[in-house]
């Protein structure tokens, strides 16, 4: 199976480095947002609805209850809500903005995109605005972008929303799938320098030609081979994080805490004991709010933080897996960078 496997900053030309270097930009996030919709699905009633019993579903998601949105809702709602936090975190406006990238696999519309009516409402009309589908890898891929736009000095202020009404695409009567998704966004601020700075990372799509994982045109409902998808999410992130941290030269041990995407609470738990983790450095934020796709990383990081689990220097891990089979890792140094 062919693999695209694009690491930043290690593949970059050599002048291109040189420049970067001598500019000294590093992309950072300096604001956090979330939202979550109001209406809270318990597990005891999908349970009833797919003939389980609740423990049953509990014991192999970790979900206890996931948001949904109301209807007549819509993403652009969410998005706009948690990017508008975000901002407010950063101390800037949507006049700011220089870029804002939508992350999302459940858009309201197939067109327009979901980035450009959520710029519009706040005030960012002027910037560049864009949507990115690659599922639940999709805020990672997201940081990616807004990075690149402000370490080539082509943006300043950019702002990586990731917004998913993943119960539109359930099939509420499979048991395979119906406890798993619920609706939410996240948001993140990224500016040269900052607490929380954009440090090694990769991004990998190795394909998942049996479509182990997929929402087709006809249907548009997750259809979903568990098993498959639970062993090469584990092995995947696994991998993407061992090797960020070796291009980065350090070890799991100097991580303070891992936030991975929230598929659930067994990847989570498996996953900790792949890269030989206490569980308490790993962020499983899942039980409340179900697997938002693309949302979860910055949702699960909103939280950690309200939590006082994010310190004020170290490090952090974000990682991913997501349809496609499409994963990724970025490492997160956390302090004032005084060279930006």
């Amino acid at each position: 199976m062919s693999s695209v496997d694009l690491v930043r900053d290690e593949r970059i030309a050599p002048a291109g480095r040189a420049r970067a270097r001598a500019r000294r930009i590093t992309a950072g996030i300096t604001g956090l947002g979330a939202a979550l919709p109001d209406t809270s699905i318990a597990t005891d009633d999908v349970a009833a609805r797919v003939g389980v019993e609740p423990e049953w579903i509990l014991r192999r998601t970790g979900i206890a209850a996931r948001r949904r949105l109301a209807p007549g809702a819509t993403i652009t709602d969410l998005a706009t809500t948690a990017g508008q936090a975000a901002l407010d975190d950063a101390g800037l406006t949507g006049a700011d903005l220089d870029a804002l990238l939508v992350a999302t696999a459940s858009a309201d519309m197939v067109m327009p995109a979901a980035a450009p009516l959520v710029a519009k409402r706040l005030g960012a009309a002027s910037a560049m605005a864009w949507d990115v589908n690659l599922a639940c890898t999709g805020f990672l891929a997201g940081l990616e972008q807004g990075a690149a736009l402000i370490e080539s000095g082509r943006a300043e202020h950019v702002l990586v929303i990731a917004a998913e009404a993943l119960s539109r695409v359930t099939d509420h009567e499979d048991r395979k799938t119906a406890a798993l998704f619920g609706d939410g966004a996240g948001a993140a601020v990224l500016s040269p320098g900052g607490p929380l700075r954009l440090g090694h990372s990769v991004l990998r799509a190795e394909g998942d030609v049996d479509g182990a994982l997929v929402v087709d045109h006809d249907e548009r409902l997750v259809r979903m081979d568990g098993q498959v998808v639970f062993q090469r999410a584990v092995a995947a992130m696994e991998r993407c994080c061992l090797d960020v941290l070796g291009a980065a030269g350090v070890d799991v041990a100097d991580v303070d805490l891992v936030v991975p995407h929230q598929a659930n609470a067994r990847i989570t738990l498996s996953l900790s004991e792949r890269l030989g983790l206490d569980p308490a450095r790993v962020v499983d934020a899942i039980r409340e709010v179900g697997n938002t796709g693309a949302a979860s990383i910055p949702l699960a990081l909103d939280q950690a933080r309200r939590e006082g689990r994010v310190p004020d220097s170290g490090r952090l891990l974000l990682t991913a897996f997501g349809a496609g089979f499409a994963s990724g890792a970025v490492l997160i140094e956390i302090g004032e960078d005084d060279a930006a």
